[in-house]
């Protein structure tokens, strides 16, 4: 049987893999992005397609959807891609310190386009928030980096700790008004909101979810050295994967931690962490060892441009770019008397194929962005 490392791609110190599934996450978001999960819901359908169509939906609080599973996801394979840069920063004899000082630069662009992102509010005033992806994955990089060099016992009993202090914090801290651990608007992590940032997110989401999130960046990490060093071996990635499940389930069902995406409780972290797991190990296995490379460049094409794409859809996108072309799309179909949700999918397909067309400018060109 092949190893994995004979099977990296020429160009990088990265399994083919890893740029497949981040690439599948980054298609996933795009595609939000455009709006086309709202058009979806739009249309008229039975029981079953709109069960379907809301699993593109975050929960509204306690359960679980799959788009919970892919901010997880995304910082899970952070970590992974960490693993093999570090691995390779090592290899070529850099120094820890040196690479603690790219760590810290790449974190301290996070955190920047983190915040850039939401600079200005609704209403055309600045706005500081710390609720996004980027600046949570700025707190979690740091802490998978000082982690990594850690036996993998000691990284498991760091991710135990980190899990605990999270239930510590929204049970026993009892702060007035905020001293109900599991309910939306009265728990802890909206205090600290109030001391960071003056404000409590309607919605229900909390800066300190960095916290235990930084347990997915810290096990993509640990996944990345595990198959660098095991090659072929991924027999214990699937037993991660159901004991982190089981686990992360077992808590939700015994009504000890509800299982609840919007302050990443830690059965949340453990059941989605259980998830990106099995899907890193079942992706690894059928593309990697099997070599069932086929239509796989259509993910990889964004998987290896991720920051990049996130960066725009969620800057230029947002701001220009979807209403512009969106503009002309629907402008277009109004001539043929093609309006409504069949005229809004449409456009929103055609704002994700422009949008995968650039990245494939970018990846002929051989441009790829970095933090």
């Amino acid at each position: 049987m092949p190893s994995i490392m004979e099977i990296k791609t020429a160009s990088s110190n990265r399994l083919l893999s890893l740029d497949v599934m981040r690439g599948a996450i980054m298609v996933l978001l795009t595609l939000e992005s455009t709006g086309l999960y709202e058009h979806l819901e739009e249309v008229k359908g039975g029981v079953l397609y709109h069960q379907l169509i809301q699993q593109f939906f975050h929960h509204p609080w306690h359960g679980l959807r799959f788009w919970d599973m892919i901010q997880p996801a995304f910082m899970f394979m952070a970590g992974t891609a960490m693993a093999f840069s570090l691995e390779k920063q090592r290899s070529l004899g850099i120094s820890w310190s040196d690479s603690w000082k790219k760590t810290l630069k790449r974190s301290f662009w996070l955190f920047f386009w983190g915040i850039l992102n939401y600079a200005v509010g609704s209403d055309g005033s600045l706005s500081f928030k710390l609720w996004n992806v980027l600046t949570q994955l700025s707190f979690t990089t740091l802490l998978a980096f000082l982690f990594f060099r850690w036996t993998y016992v000691q990284q498991v009993l760091g991710c135990i700790v980190l899990l605990l202090l999270t239930e510590m914090l929204y049970r026993f801290t009892n702060v007035p008004g905020f001293d109900l651990p599991f309910i939306d608007q009265q728990n802890f992590g909206n205090y600290v909101d109030l001391i960071l940032m003056n404000k409590i997110n309607q919605d229900g989401w909390v800066a300190i979810n960095c916290i235990p999130t930084a347990v997915h960046t810290i096990a993509g990490a640990m996944a990345g050295k595990y198959i660098i060093q095991t090659r072929t071996k991924l027999r214990d990635l699937f037993l991660w994967a159901a004991i982190s499940i089981v686990v992360g389930y077992s808590l939700d069902l015994m009504n000890i931690t509800p299982i609840i995406k919007r302050i990443a409780t830690s059965s949340f972290t453990l059941v989605t962490l259980g998830w990106c797991l099995l899907a890193l190990a079942i992706i690894c296995w059928w593309v990697d060892i099997r070599h069932h490379n086929k239509g796989l460049f259509f993910f990889t094409v964004i998987g290896m441009n991720s920051i990049f794409i996130y960066l725009f859809f969620e800057i230029v996108g947002a701001r220009w770019f979807n209403g512009y072309i969106g503009n002309i799309s629907n402008g277009l179909m109004s001539i043929i008397n093609l309006k409504g949700s069949p005229a809004n999918i449409i456009t929103s397909l055609v704002i994700f194929s422009l949008e995968w067309l650039l990245c494939l400018w970018l990846y002929k060109k051989k441009i790829f962005f970095k933090l």
